[in-house]
């Protein structure tokens, strides 16, 4: 699997095509998407369709002060204070293969220029040196950004857009390709395994969770969910719900109690009314859904069946929150 992607959504199916015909020619690649989504790895996937060299990433955002042009370019000896030797730059690393600016948004505007003349060109001036240096390189370029937008407020380049903008892909969001989210966590819990920690096996209350979740740090966040999981399981320990994140718990709560709480415009004629209390913002999630089972335990004189039923809820998941907040 060169393109690295998990998973089976037409969005996945697209982009491996857009990978395919893009490692075919040398052009500038530009991937566009929120953070987390796997530009990278798309990155990686072009590289290795067609691999020739070394891929260098760069990660633009790193790239700071006065020693950004000798990162990228490299310098001479004793070209400033402090070079005690000649050294080579990302740039010339990358010769005969892919150099890949993450963020190229945040590169400044003075290193925009000196950019667009590599592409343009296909060459560099190291810091402190006369000399051109001819280089042959793959470019792809990411960012999170509008770079549209950016154009309009000044602070990247339309040119260097243009130059960049030959062949773009844009990366869905996770929570736009939910229907891959079973593939990835088969992928990240057999790549948790390898490293060393305890397999763990999704329950399907933990996959309807991650399922129900919007994933704002999208792939990312979600790799980094099942880590979580996984490196805090004990080997054949039953997995449980307080291993997820502090995110996807409260999410995962803030679900239930809505469910809960809509269980009471729904009533059945066969089973007895119970109202639930006006919400306080003082009053805390949990406590918010304490309240509401113990409202309906009540009204069902403590038959745990119909509570269950009331609530929409099962009645090991009533059972399990009823441990969790001391109910009898």
């Amino acid at each position: 699997m060169t393109h690295g992607l998990v998973g089976q959504s037409a969005q996945i199916a697209s982009i491996r095509r857009l990978i395919e015909k893009a490692s075919r020619n040398r052009l500038p690649v530009l991937l566009l998407g929120e953070s987390g989504t796997g530009k990278e790895v798309v990155a990686r996937g072009i590289h290795n369709a067609n691999p020739r060299g070394a891929f260098v990433p760069i990660d633009c955002g790193s790239l700071v002060g006065t020693l950004m042009e000798s990162e990228l370019f490299g310098h001479v000896k004793g070209s400033f204070s402090g070079a005690a030797e000649s050294k080579r730059g990302l740039v010339e690393l990358a010769d005969g293969g892919t150099a890949f600016f993450d963020e190229i948004g945040d590169l400044p505007l003075e290193m925009q220029v000196k950019l667009l003349r590599l592409i343009q060109e296909r060459e560099f001036r190291a810091v402190g040196s006369l000399q051109w240096k001819k280089v042959d390189l793959r470019i792809i370029a990411a960012t999170h950004r509008n770079l549209q937008a950016e154009v309009v407020a000044g602070r990247f380049r339309q040119d260097l857009f243009y130059r960049l903008n030959v062949f773009a892909i844009r990366l869905p969001a996770l929570r736009d390709r939910k229907e891959d989210i079973p593939r990835l966590v088969e992928h990240f819990v057999n790549a948790a395994e390898r490293a060393g920690l305890p397999g763990i096996e999704p329950t399907e209350e933990l996959m309807a969770t991650l399922l129900a979740y919007d994933w704002p740090g999208n792939v990312r966040e979600l790799k980094h969910a099942i880590d979580r999981v996984s490196a805090l399981r004990s080997e054949g320990a039953l997995m449980q719900m307080s291993d997820l994140p502090s995110a996807l718990q409260y999410h995962q709560s803030a679900a239930e109690l809505q469910r809960l709480s809509g269980a009471i415009e729904r009533p059945e004629e066969a089973l007895p009314e119970f109202s639930l209390a006006p919400p306080s913002p003082v009053i805390s999630l949990p406590d918010s859904e304490r309240r509401t089972i113990a409202s309906a335990l009540a009204s069902t004189g403590g038959e745990r069946a119909k509570t269950a039923q009331l609530l929409g809820i099962g009645r090991t998941t009533l059972y399990r929150k009823m441990r969790r907040y001391g109910i009898e």
